[in-house]
């Protein structure tokens, strides 16, 4: 395979020697290029030999250039070529449950070895082949995320719908020995892969630490989307709480084994369960925060740390925030804290039923602005309305139903203020500090003050 070349930097060693837009270029040192992880690693050296193929014509090409100096090239794609699509058809996945009339891209599922590298997104390994595998120890593709739901070979081919979902288990070893840093993920369903099906995958992959680096278990996301889709029964407090002191149960354990945790289980199990959430220690580096482990916990010692800082001017304000239910305890209790240490603030928290998937789905980055739009209408308090970047698109200025954050403030007659996910950020947006992301509104506010 070879790498498609669309443009190169101004300055750099490629436009030195010449290499121009439509230049294929096939290999370093003899290593075929299959994708820009192979460039990347490749063209790090100071000296190399660049096989490329130019008006169908192949040719060498020594390089010399500063160490980790970048080469300078750029293809179609941020990876070379297109994002491998997953092959499976999980009996949990979130995506075959989201709404109809979405936009395409969020109906994508990604099962990309190189997004677990670049961006930490999960894979479940059955689309790697033999040779991706050598390249993931070759390279030093460190750390990966990876989906293991159990080590059940016969549960988990259940589990996925892929036959290859058993036999791609016996890379998890192989990644171990090749000194492959491994973050896994347990989706978990209730009745399937939990209780004695636990036990045995946590004990099959603390096996294999230290190079497992930890283990987050989430529980499955059930929305009202599941037509034609496996039954799942969503947990409940008490079987959340029976699935929680088996997760417990080994945390305690790698607690005395290795000194750290490994086994997270993510907030939700312990709202779920109504039990108090682990203080900071536990979560160590907070590897899996994506996941939503240790979110909860660093967002409240975060908030609490930034407004017990001294030396603050803060004028009167008054604003209004969303949040998802699942997070509105912690939110509203930040924002009383907040009102007792600068009375002159007033912050009022809505908690957003996302009637849009169903009502079963409760974390905030899944609000929409439909559901918003529904239930704020009227219920304002003020002239602002904080949103968490966490409920928007990439860009910042669209949630998931596309609808935008201008039109949200026009449906509410309100200014739309973007502020940060993290509780410091989420601090200082509060109390004025932060440069709001602020869509301008071109009408009267009306009378909400």
């Amino acid at each position: 395979m070879a790498l498609h070349l669309v443009s190169v930097d101004e300055h750099s060693p490629a436009q030195r020697l010449g290499l121009n837009a439509g230049t294929e270029l096939l290999a370093i040192d003899g290593n075929e290029l299959s994708d820009a992880l192979d460039y990347q690693f490749y063209t790090a050296a100071p000296h190399f030999t660049l096989t490329v193929c130019e008006n169908g014509i192949r040719r060498d090409i020594a390089v010399e250039k500063g160490e980790y100096e970048p080469f300078g090239c750029n293809f179609k794609t941020y990876l070379g070529d297109e994002k491998h699509s997953c092959d499976n058809h999980c009996m949990f996945c979130f995506i075959d449950q989201l709404p109809p009339g979405m936009r395409p891209s969020l109906y994508f599922k990604d099962d990309d070895e190189r997004l677990s590298f670049l961006y930490g997104n999960y894979i479940t390994m059955t689309n790697l082949t033999d040779r991706e595998v050598e390249r993931i120890v070759k390279l030093h593709i460190s750390p990966i995320f990876i989906s293991v739901h159990t080590t059940n070979p016969e549960l988990r081919v259940r589990m996925m719908a892929n036959k290859r979902a058993a036999e791609t288990l016996k890379y998890l070893k192989v990644f171990a020995e090749g000194g492959i840093e491994m973050n896994c993920q347990l989706v978990l369903c209730r009745g399937i892969n939990d209780g004695n099906e636990l036990h045995r995958t946590l004990d099959d992959l603390l096996a294999l630490c230290p190079q497992v680096n930890s283990i987050a278990a989430v529980p499955a996301g059930v929305t009202d989307y599941r037509k034609g889709l496996y039954h799942l029964t969503p947990y409940d407090a008490v079987s959340a709480g029976e699935t929680l002191d088996i997760l417990e149960e080994y945390s305690a354990r790698c607690r005395k084994s290795f000194g750290r945790s490994v086994v997270y289980p993510s907030d939700e199990w312990y709202l779920t369960a109504q039990r108090p959430l682990p203080e900071a220690e536990f979560y160590d580096s907070y590897a899996q925060l994506e996941d939503g482990v240790g979110m909860w916990r660093l967002y409240h010692d975060t908030f609490l740390e930034e407004l017990d800082k001294p030396g603050r001017t803060v004028l009167p304000r008054k604003i209004d925030t969303v949040t998802g239910t699942l997070a509105a305890p912690l939110i509203e209790e930040m924002a009383e804290r907040l009102h007792e240490r600068y009375p002159q603030v007033h912050v009022t928290v809505h908690a957003i039923r996302n009637d849009y998937f169903g009502g079963n789905v409760s974390v905030a980055g899944l609000v929409t602005g439909t559901d918003i739009i529904k239930q704020c209408q009227g219920r304002l308090s003020s002239s602002t309305l904080c949103v968490p970047e966490v409920m928007l698109r990439d860009e910042k200025d669209c949630f998931l139903d596309d609808v935008t954050t201008l039109q949200l403030g026009k449906s509410l007659g309100c200014a739309v203020e973007v502020i940060p996910t993290d509780g410091a950020g989420c601090c200082r947006a509060w109390l004025g500090e932060c440069k709001p992301k602020r869509k301008k509104l071109h009408f009267s506010f009306g009378s909400g003050k």
